[in-house]
C-alpha cells in the first residue's frame, strides 16, 4: 500500500462538541463566550427582536379563506356508467357494487356525474348531474331524478 494510491477523503468529520479539553472544543464548544447565540436555541422565526414575517403579513380574510378544507364530490364520468346493466338505477349503492367508487369516500364527499365520454345504455340516475351529463343520459334514453 502506498500513500499516493489511497482514495482521497474530502469530507470532514462531524464536530464532536463538549467532549472535554482533549477534543479541541472543550468548555464553550466553539460558541465563544456569553451572548444570545452561546446560551441556547432561539425559534427559527426569530429575527433579532424585529416583528416576525408571519406577524407582518395580512390576515386571510373573505371568501376564499379555507379552500383546502372544503370538500368536493367524487367525480364519475358518463363513460364509466357503460359498465352498468341497462335500466339500472344509478345511486351510490349501485356504483359501489360495480366498484366504480369507494363506499367510504362516496359517503364522505358525495358523488357527482360529469359528461365526459359517451353513454350507450339507458339508465335511471338518482345523483347530482352536470348539464352535459344530463343531455347524454337523456339522449341515450335514460332518466335523471334529483
Amino acid at each position: 500500500m502506498k500513500l499516493s494510491t489511497l482514495s482521497k477523503i474530502t469530507k470532514t468529520g462531524k464536530k464532536r462538541l463538549g467532549l472535554g479539553h482533549g477534543s479541541g472544543r472543550g468548555k464553550t464548544a466553539g460558541r465563544g463566550t456569553k451572548g444570545q447565540n452561546a446560551k441556547g436555541s432561539r425559534p427559527l422565526s426569530f429575527e433579532g427582536g424585529a416583528l416576525t414575517l408571519i406577524k407582518r403579513l395580512p390576515f386571510m380574510r373573505g371568501k376564499g379563506k379555507n379552500k383546502s378544507f372544503k370538500s368536493q364530490p367524487l367525480v364519475v364520468n358518463v363513460k364509466f356508467l357503460n359498465l352498468l346493466k341497462k335500466d339500472t338505477v344509478v345511486d351510490i349503492k349501485s356504483l359501489v357494487e360495480n366498484k366504480i367508487v369507494n363506499l367510504e369516500y362516496a359517503k364522505k364527499y358525495g358523488v357527482k356525474i360529469l359528461g365526459d365520454g359517451d353513454l350507450d345504455i339507458s339508465l335511471i340516475v338518482k345523483l347530482p348531474v352536470s348539464k352535459g351529463a344530463q343531455k347524454k343520459i337523456l339522449k341515450a334514453g335514460g332518466k335523471v331524478e334529483v
